[in-house]
């Protein structure tokens, strides 16, 4: 015969299943922010590699066809992104970079307002091994960049080798990142109207070989190319600091004079970016050694504009005048801002 209070007792073992059989859902949302973080390192290690040698072996196949139209669409389509590139507003939107958001978690501090009137260049401070906070604040709007800045539109900009290679250079330019060379930052300054942020990693591949965890360090000291250009096009500086940048990878840093440090330089002269010995943490295991970085906290703050007259020749006294104006705002910045995100008041910042 059949018990009385059977039903419920299946009803209520049914309930139990999801808590026994399924992950929680923050678990669930831990796994979707490790695959969000690890698709874009991947993306942007080996994307274009991999695209690059599939399109070659395509010619070799019955595919040929479909790779010899591809490769005539990207030479008639090679100068777009000198050219303001291809934005889309959707792929900026993307839920996947909300969750690339969460992992470390990124956060964007607006401190003043800008003027959509106005155009600018950020200098974004420091450049980290994977420069996370700046794609996360200005290559997507999973921190609400338009929002606090209304009517101005970023474009982070970073190597120019990377738009040579196939399907990463349309993935680049979905996200409004440009190229780091004079032809596209005059484009966006010059013949693009107002309320544009063109984003320059100053410190670039030289300063990423010096990264470590707790490291609060800039090459910027003999880096005055920005500033010049920002003179020339009449757009104003605004510093860009990251808090926890540099904390998401752990590098071996080879001495300077040794074997390895050479080696490093002169591939960073041929191929244009520094080879770095890095790692994170493991895919599975968190204390395992592994491409997955570290969840660490990077805050950005985008500190006050410099208001910056167009001189279409500035002398070289003009330039050194603003960008020793420049230094003092970033060190203010670092200053203001540093213990309020786990330095102490005696940290300071290096420019080097």
């Amino acid at each position: 015969c059949i018990k009385r209070g059977t039903g419920s007792s299946i009803l209520s073992a049914l309930q139990d299943v999801p808590s026994a059989f399924w992950p929680c859902r923050s678990k669930m949302e831990k796994h979707l922010q490790v695959i969000s973080v690890l698709q874009w390192v991947l993306s942007f290690l080996a994307l274009g590699v991999a695209c690059t040698a599939l399109l070659i072996y395509m010619f070799c196949t019955d595919c040929w066809l479909i790779a010899a139209i591809y490769t005539a669409w990207l030479i008639v389509d090679w100068n777009t992104p000198k050219e303001g590139g291809r934005r889309s507003s959707w792929v900026r939107n993307w839920t996947v970079w909300t969750y690339f958001r969460d992992y470390f978690p990124i956060r964007l501090i607006k401190t003043h307002n800008l003027l959509p009137s106005r155009n600018y260049i950020f200098g974004y401070h420091p450049h980290g091994i994977c420069c996370f906070g700046a794609f996360c604040n200005f290559g997507t709007e999973a921190t609400g960049f338009t929002k606090k800045f209304p009517g101005i539109k970023p474009s982070l900009a970073t190597l120019a080798g990377n738009f040579r290679l196939p399907v990463l250079r349309d993935y680049l330019m979905s996200g409004g990142i440009c190229p780091v060379n004079r032809h596209s930052i005059d484009y966006l300054l010059s013949c693009n109207g107002t309320g544009n942020a063109v984003v320059i990693v100053v410190g670039g591949a030289a300063e990423s070989l010096h990264c470590a965890p707790g490291k609060n360090a800039v090459t910027l000291k003999n880096r005055k190319g920005f500033v010049k250009l920002a003179l020339q096009k009449g757009a104003d500086l605004v510093p860009v600091y990251s808090f926890g940048e540099n904390d998401a990878y752990k590098q071996v840093i080879f001495e300077e004079g040794t074997w390895s440090r050479a080696l490093q330089k002169r591939l960073q002269k041929v191929l244009g970016f520094a080879p770095c010995l890095f790692h994170g943490r493991g895919l599975f295991f968190g204390n395992s050694w592994g491409i997955v970085p570290y969840c660490k906290p990077i805050t950005t703050i985008v500190g006050e504009p410099i208001t910056v007259p167009k001189i279409e020749a500035p002398s070289a006294d003009v330039v050194d005048l603003y960008h020793a104006m420049y230094i003092k705002s970033l060190q203010c910045l670092f200053d203001k801002y540093k213990t309020r995100f786990g330095l102490k008041e005696s940290d300071i910042l290096y420019i080097q």
